[in-house]
């Protein structure tokens, strides 16, 4: 069954601004706009932000910003956000590539990640990509894609998956789920600093900081930085405002999972329960 939504917009044309105008009594220039917004009660029906999140195109947030861009269609027509789509019956495409609906059987993988190594699998000039670590049967698996992210330079641990709903609950700042970090610096961190960390700082617009610090006693220059969220380079952009160089970043632990004794480059299969541990 499907639900018409009819909503009618008045305006006029010749106007400094977008908001609407009282309607005077004669005006060859107004605008009557009539849209019309479908929605579906099928039981099967998603949100369309899922949809794309669960395929393994993007986060949810950032697949609200392409359907508000106009970069999504639904059966040819341009979609629009809070949409809902039949996986099983609806064509859904991004920049006019098909999306493949995602496969009811997931799969996660941790990855114990070296410098180097770029978390994309969409860049071609991308010399070395994460997934080139996954074994060869795993590689084509559809929709797989980083839960989270960490730059080139960086190392440690990352998830590889096909799951979501896994992506969204490591990912939405909301979940708050906690990512451990080891930093060491070009020179020794004041103990007397740490509030600053904690405090944060302004950086190009945005504000950037850790919930939590914690100086490693034995070697001054280092410290364990826990983050709920995830701003692109949040922790070098932190300390390079409080004029400080990050020469190293290992992310070690996400949730009350541990890298434990993987090995750089290494790869492990996770299960349920290895999951669950990822979101305590």
């Amino acid at each position: 069954m499907i639900f018409i939504v009819f909503r009618f917009d008045v305006g006029c044309h010749n106007t400094s601004n977008q908001r609407y105008h009282k309607i005077p009594p004669h005006n060859d220039n107004l605008q009557f706009g009539l849209s019309v917004t479908l929605i579906s009660s099928d039981p099967k029906a998603v949100r369309l932000q899922k949809f794309l999140a669960k395929s393994g195109v993007a986060s949810r947030r950032k697949a609200e910003a392409l359907i508000s861009k106009g970069r999504v269609t639904v059966n040819g027509q341009v979609s629009t956000l809070g949409q809902r789509v039949d996986p099983e019956t609806d064509s859904v495409a991004v920049d006019g590539v098909k999306i493949r609906p995602p496969s009811k059987a997931t799969v996660t993988f941790a990855i114990n990640k070296p410098p180097g190594y770029t978390c994309t699998n969409a860049d071609p000039h991308a010399k070395k990509t994460v997934f080139a670590l996954l074994p060869g049967g795993d590689r084509g698996k559809p929709g797989l894609h980083c839960a989270g992210r960490l730059d080139k330079a960086s190392r440690g641990l990352l998830i590889i998956t096909n799951d979501g709903d896994l992506t969204y609950a490591l990912t939405h700042p909301s979940r708050k789920v906690p990512k451990y970090y080891r930093v060491a610096l070009d020179r020794a961190f004041p103990v007397k600093r740490i509030p600053f960390l904690i405090r944060g700082v302004r950086d190009q617009g945005e504000w950037v900081q850790a919930e939590s610090a914690r100086p490693n006693p034995r070697k001054p220059n280092e410290l364990e930085i826990c983050l709920h969220h995830g701003k692109k380079r949040e922790i070098r952009r932190l300390f390079q405002v409080l004029g400080f160089r990050v020469l190293d970043l290992e992310r070690f632990q996400i949730g009350k999972f541990r890298l434990g004794g993987l090995e750089l480059g290494s790869v492990k299969r996770l299960y349920n329960r290895e999951k669950r541990l990822l979101l305590a």
